[in-house]
């Protein structure tokens, strides 16, 4: 590693009343505006805040990366006393990487694709330090170990499209470790990671934070990943920091309303669908931010008092009590004490359960034969196992939630429900049909008809030429056989429907943001009135407030029209929230299966016990065991013999583990636990999460 330099009476980083516009063919527009705050060594900032804020641009403006079209219009960027945009290209290139290391939200934009990974990962090494080839390979691998991902050496000889996004970011991730960097500046960097991954390299940025006093500027739109691994928050709205405070104090009293409906947004551990109604914020993040007097969020704040909150402009204030937290709210001080404000539901929206479940999957299996297998991922036996034995089933107006690690199956069990993959063995009943063997092209109708999919990124599903409501209107004709003279009024309700207006008709996807792209899909999966949608990962790009309001549409529709869903997340919050019933996938195979009640309360699978403790949470008062998985997800090709988990998990008990399969044991109700530790020894845990907000007085 680098050696470090000798630390100077100024702040590692500090920004002075920033502004940062982007010019356009009309002007220039604004982006952030007069924002200051301070980083010292070892110190981590965590700045959240919804899609347009101004969390990115000031993130590129602390590397002085804005572009061609970004313009500095006031305020400083000052790194150890200097400042940035008064460095030279070469002094600047020399800082970049060696002091300062950025990591992208896209990794594909960050990496080479005609270069193969280790030489990307020693260039760092042996530009900024002179390193001779065999150290700065050395150093490449053990960096590639560090970040949690196996057969490093394998790893070195790929070229970026041999791996998923995950290992990815991963590697652009140990890339602006490799340089030992004083100042790491995060935007949204474990975004296509699965919890369990998230959690190890939050602890590895942690861990080096603290023993190179690195210093962190971490850009996220989840809260729990922020409190995880900062100790100071900034909430940015409409290109301001309306509040900063030490993580814990602004989580515990939010004194501007703009946090306070971040927090409302959120799903917690100790709710669900049926006991509260989540609460978005009012209106969107305004494309182009005004320049109106007052205080940036007044449209949208329940709080706002005319004159005082839109006239003149508005300082950011100390709070009472708290030395570093302060907020740039002129009624902050007023405001009466915060407590999670989703509504209280005063009767359950889940319907009685009917006796027999309209969905029953039974020894399902779904094996891809080497003609369909990469070269370097072919099995011993020319093939990869994806499902294996899969058996679950939910009801009629219920939600069964599928959750996992990327490669344990969840997507492959979408894909064989809906057609678009048959499987190798097994059944699925839905009503009276098989539909394990029945391809897409080969269902009827009214098959095609009854199930349909949501799927993770809108765009990958709308085309860019075609209108939405040309979009929807040939859904409709297609599943639900309407009329030509009454398919403008039947798009027109389907939009009103998932709370899109009439107009949006008329407008093409690029026109639309992602939250409403979502809404156009799910209006799109509605259109011949679906008994059970399968939805892969619906919400997990979104921000949370526009999360808020899908799942709350989704729950609207749910209930008025009794649709059974299968919910595919890696977020279990959102999955404690919405789902009825569990499945915990792992490598192909069901690990637990119950109700949430059952799947988030001891006895635990271990694997399930590993996900919950790696899951984010934003109750600062919450306290958590601490587990984390070593190592990655075997590959599906060459499986572990015995239980599938034992090359990672905590609880191993020996050589049964790796030579035999799992018993699985069954309990009252249906929940099922696939593992070789005794039912009273798993009837022993501990809970991995224990709520103490109640406890802590608050």
């Amino acid at each position: 590693m680098s050696e470090r330099r000798a630390t100077t009476a100024n702040p590692l980083l500090q920004l002075d009343d920033l502004s940062i516009g982007y010019r356009i063919r009309g002007g220039i527009v604004p982006a952030v505006r007069r924002v200051s705050f301070t980083l010292e060594e070892g110190d981590s900032l965590g700045l959240v805040g919804e899609s347009g804020c101004g969390k990115s641009t000031l993130a590129y403006a602390v590397v002085n990366y804005l572009g061609r079209a970004g313009v500095r219009l006031r305020g400083r960027v000052l790194y150890e006393g200097q400042d940035l945009a008064a460095l030279s290209g070469e002094a600047l290139r020399s800082l970049r990487g060696r002091e300062i290391a950025m990591v992208d939200q896209d990794p594909v934009s960050c990496l080479n694709p005609v270069l193969p990974i280790g030489e990307q990962l020693m260039e760092v090494p042996m530009i900024h330090e002179h390193a001779t080839v065999e150290q700065a390979r050395e150093r490449a691998v053990a960096m590639l170990g560090e970040v949690k991902l196996p057969n490093a050496e394998s790893v070195m000889a790929r070229y970026p499209h041999q791996l998923s996004g995950g290992q990815q970011q991963r590697v652009v991730i140990a890339m602006a470790l490799m340089g030992n960097p004083r100042l790491l500046v995060m935007d949204e960097p474990t975004t296509g990671l699965d919890v369990t991954i998230e959690a190890a390299i939050l602890e590895l940025i942690a861990e080096l934070r603290e023993r190179h006093r690195m210093a962190l500027l971490f850009i996220s739109h989840n809260l729990g990943t922020v409190m995880r691994v900062c100790n100071r928050l900034g909430v940015m709205y409409c290109g301001e920091l309306v509040e900063e405070g030490e993580v814990r104090e602004v989580f515990r009293n939010p004194r501007h309303p703009y946090t306070r409906g971040l927090l409302d947004c959120l799903p917690t551990f100790d709710t669900d669908k049926n006991t509260v109604t989540l609460k978005p914020i009012p209106g969107q993040v305004p494309a182009v931010p005004s320049e109106a007097p007052g205080c940036v969020f007044a449209p949208r704040c329940q709080f706002v008092e005319e004159p005082r909150c839109t006239r003149g402009e508005i300082a950011a204030e100390r709070v009472a009590a708290a030395a570093h937290h302060r907020a740039r709210c002129v009624r902050q001080a007023e405001l009466p004490h915060w407590e999670p404000a989703q509504s209280i539901r005063e009767a359950p929206v889940t319907p009685a359960l009917s006796p027999e479940p309209l969905l029953r999957i039974d020894g399902l299996d779904k094996s891809y034969e080497a003609a369909g297998v990469h070269w370097f991922r072919k099995g011993k036996d020319g093939g990869v196992h994806a499902l294996n034995g899969i058996t679950v089933s939910a009801a009629k107006g219920r939600t069964l939630a599928i959750v996992g690690e990327s490669g344990c199956g969840k997507t492959t069990l979408a894909r064989v429900l809906t057609g678009l993959e048959e499987a190798s063995g097994g059944t699925i009943r839905f009503g009276d049909s098989d539909l394990a063997r029945t391809g897409v092209n080969r269902r009827t109708k009214a098959l095609k008809r009854a199930i349909q999919m949501v799927f993770q990124h809108p765009d990958g599903t709308l085309n860019p030429s075609h209108t939405i409501g040309f979009t929807i209107a040939r859904t409709l004709r297609r599943l639900a056989s309407i009329p030509a003279g009454e398919m403008k009024r039947a798009v027109e309700n389907l939009l009103q429907k998932v709370n899109l207006p009439a107009e949006f008709s008329r407008r093409l996807p690029r026109q639309l943001s992602g939250g409403q792209k979502q809404r156009v899909a799910i209006a799109r999966a509605l259109a011949g009135n679906p008994e059970l949608v399968v939805a892969d990962e619906p919400v997990s790009s979104l921000d949370v407030s526009v999360q808020a309001a899908i799942l709350n549409l989704l729950l609207e529709i749910q209930t008025a029209s009794e649709t059974t869903m299968l919910f595919i997340s890696h977020d279990l919050a959102v999955v404690r929230f919405l789902a009825d019933h569990i499945c915990v996938m792992y490598l192909g195979r069901v690990m637990e299966y119950g109700t949430v009640e059952e799947v988030f309360d001891p006895p635990y699978h271990p694997y399930t016990e590993a996900l919950l403790s790696a899951a984010p949470v934003t109750d600062p008062d919450a306290k958590r065991r601490r587990i984390v998985l070593e190592g990655s997800l075997p590959d599906p090709s060459e499986p572990p013999r015995g239980c599938p988990f034992h090359t990672r998990c905590p609880r191993k008990i020996g050589p049964l583990c790796e030579d035999t399969l799992p018993p699985e044991h069954r309990l009252p109700g249906g929940h099922r636990i696939a593992c070789h530790i005794p039912l009273p020894e798993l009837q022993a845990m501990e809970p991995v999460l224990t709520r103490s907000r109640a406890e802590a007085g608050d």
